[in-house]
This record gives C-alpha cells, sequence and structure tokens, in this order.
C-alpha cells in the first residue's frame, strides 16, 4: 500500500464516519479519531459485502455499496458509543 493509499483510506474513512454519525440521532460522546477509524472498517466491509453480492463495480457511482457502508460505519457508532459510554470515559 502507497502513502497515497493510506492517505485516502483516511479521508473516505473519515467520510464514511461522519456521514454514519449523522444517520444516528442524538448527541455521540466518542472523538473524531475513533470515527474515522469506524468508517475506515465500515469502508472496508462494506467494499466486501458489495463484492459478494455483485454490487460493487458498477458503473457512475456505486450507490449501494455507499449505502452498506454508511450503515455499518451507523452500527459502528451505535456501538462505539455504548461500549465508549459505559467505560466511564469523556
Amino acid at each position: 500500500m502507497t502513502v497515497t493509499g493510506i492517505i485516502t483510506a483516511i479521508v473516505i474513512g473519515a467520510i464514511i464516519g461522519a456521514l454514519g454519525r449523522l444517520v444516528v440521532p442524538g448527541k455521540q460522546g466518542i472523538p473524531i479519531w475513533l470515527t474515522i477509524v469506524i468508517g475506515i472498517v465500515a469502508a472496508l466491509i462494506g467494499t466486501a459485502i458489495a463484492g459478494a453480492l455483485g454490487v460493487a463495480a458498477t458503473s457512475g457511482i456505486d450507490w449501494i455499496e455507499l449505502i452498506i457502508q454508511i450503515a455499518l460505519a451507523a452500527v459502528g457508532v451505535i456501538l462505539a458509543v455504548s461500549l465508549y459510554g459505559r467505560r466511564g470515559v469523556r
């Protein structure tokens, strides 16, 4: 993986993570670095799921893949908020 690939993964992860946070109602008490990590993981898993479903490579914008990634990021944010809040760290 090149430096450009790593930077791209971080940027895409931040965008997916932010969109996942927007989907979840209420205030999320998790740091931005955790949102980026959740976004990166959701993007990777979402791409794998879309590939398994056969919808990863389409002409134009891959809307189904994007929806899967955002849904996974939202689930990740919900889990992180519940686990992070349970630890009592703020």
